[in-house]
């Protein structure tokens, strides 16, 4: 207790100008989170609640600039996916002149012109493949492979992303060729390069599995016979393309040189095997002309058709794949059917070996690479795919016609796929970039609960502050009034 009439000592004005002291820091701190909101300004005002609001801070930070990231992500997928529509209108441009090339009422010359639009047509697939960019990036050449957008605020949250390559040597049919052990048109002819089997006994196929290994799966089919179709073999494969991401067509055409000697053939034709024919109908013609028109009154029974090639030779086609066979044939001595082999000789169907079996080609056909890891030899094929690109789709002939309609069917289909998974990647892209705001939001109203001045209770304290302040200056005045007091006691 101090004692009354001290003058060197004045408690009452040193407990009052300490409390001034501590009303002014309260003060002082008041007027700092009204001037800027927050309660934490450094880390002495809370050292624990500062570090959980800059570790907040750090993390609302990164998702903020993840959701730029995830935005800037879907333009660039935009503008592929953009790109890719209009080569694909393209391509449905070049697919219906090849439709047009294949039609039998086309000139040569015609199909040359046609020809040169689909030139014109294939370097804009190209044009576009090359020159679509994304911030100076190239995005459709191939080389925007294996990319990572970051979508998240830590390190590794990341998309993978890959555009495949879409200029026109790129994307088409890849498909198996032919073994060279198979029957094919002489050189020259308008079935050159069909590749097709054909013996006058057996079957050119042999029994048991097929292994077929494609972008989706792995699966075997079993060939059931050397006798088999090779549109039966191709029906199997399609049985299992959801499997393995492989499909198959087939065909059969073979050629003959037709030797009348001066007299007439005939023979029975139809489809199944010479054991067990099926859909047989009745030959018989004394010149090549009236052989194509016996054939062909038929084709709605058998489904051949008949043709002369540019060296005066039958084709018979069976455009489905079925067998084409012949049995019964008959003519004076020296009359023959030969089919004919791409290298000039073939296998001669006389009055001595009156039938003949000829299987069709099968190929297996995809968007992407695949192989045949065994039993290629079964179905007469090569055991890895190749490219059949657009750049290589020439409409001049017929043949090549029909075969631009189906590397662009798959070229389209390729194409496609593409655009697909870049839907789905923006729709995903999307879907992160709405879960970015929902974090965004409640990481700021976490971070505001640490962090941020209650107004209302500060203007409170503020104001509290203010009066005490008031009141202590008002104490440390009467205090020194009262030691000045004792003054009066001196004579």
């Amino acid at each position: 207790m101090a004692v009354s009439g001290v003058i060197n000592t004045n408690l009452g004005a040193l407990f009052a100008r300490n409390a001034l002291n501590n009303t002014a820091a309260g003060l002082n701190r008041a007027v700092e989170e009204l001037s800027t909101g927050l309660k934490i300004n450094s880390p002495a005002d809370n050292p624990a609640g500062y570090a959980i609001a800059q570790r907040f801070t750090t993390q609302l930070n990164g998702v903020n600039q993840a959701i730029s990231n995830a935005n800037q992500a879907v333009s660039l997928v935009q503008t592929a996916t953009g790109a890719i529509q209009q080569q694909t209108n393209i391509l449905q441009k070049i697919r219906t002149i090849a439709v047009q090339a294949a039609n039998g009422s086309n000139s040569v010359t015609d199909r040359q012109a046609l020809q040169n639009v689909v030139g014109q047509l294939t370097a804009q697939v190209n044009t576009i493949a090359q020159q679509t960019q994304f911030n100076g990036q190239n995005i459709l050449n191939g080389n925007f492979a294996g990319e990572q957008f970051q979508v998240g605020a830590n390190a590794n949250q990341i998309l993978n992303v890959s555009i495949a390559n879409a200029s026109a040597k790129s994307i088409g049919v890849n498909e198996t060729g032919a073994g060279s052990t198979l029957f094919g048109g002489t050189s020259g002819s308008t079935v050159n390069g069909l590749a097709f089997t054909g013996t006058t006994s057996g079957g050119a196929f042999t029994s048991g599995a097929v292994t077929i290994a494609g972008s989706t799966g792995t699966q075997s089919v079993t060939v059931t016979a050397a006798t088999e179709s090779a549109q039966s073999i191709a029906a199997s494969i399609n049985a299992v393309t959801e499997n393995t991401g492989v499909s198959a067509a087939a065909k059969t055409s073979v050629a003959f040189t037709a030797n009348f000697n001066g007299s007439s053939i005939s023979f029975t034709l139809g489809n199944g095997t010479t054991a067990a024919q099926t859909n047989t109908v009745n030959i018989t013609a004394t010149n090549l002309q009236g052989l194509i028109s016996s054939v062909n009154d038929n084709t709605a029974t058998t489904g051949i058709a008949a043709s002369e090639d540019a060296n005066g030779n039958l084709v018979l086609t069976q455009s489905n794949g079925a067998n084409i066979s012949i049995t019964g044939f008959t003519g004076v001595s020296g009359t023959s059917l030969t089919a004919v082999a791409s290298g000039g000789t073939g296998t001669a169907i006389t009055s001595g070996s009156a039938t003949g079996l000829f299987q069709g080609l099968v190929t297996a056909q995809s968007t992407q690479g695949f192989a045949i890891t065994s039993g290629a030899s079964n179905i007469g094929i090569t055991s890895a795919s190749t490219l059949q690109s657009v750049s290589s789709v020439n409409v001049g002939t017929v043949q090549g016609a029909n075969k631009a309609i189906s590397i662009v069917d798959f070229a389209i289909s390729a194409l496609n796929q593409q655009g697909g998974q870049l839907g789905a990647i923006q729709n995903r892209i999307q879907s992160i970039t709405s879960n970015l705001q929902t974090a965004a939001t409640n990481l700021t109203a976490a971070r505001s609960t640490v962090q941020d001045a209650n107004i209302a209770q500060v203007t409170s304290q503020l104001t509290r502050e203010q009066i005490l302040q008031q009141a202590g200056i008002s104490t440390l005045a009467q205090a020194n009034a009262l030691q000045q007091s004792f003054l009066k006691l001196l004579p």
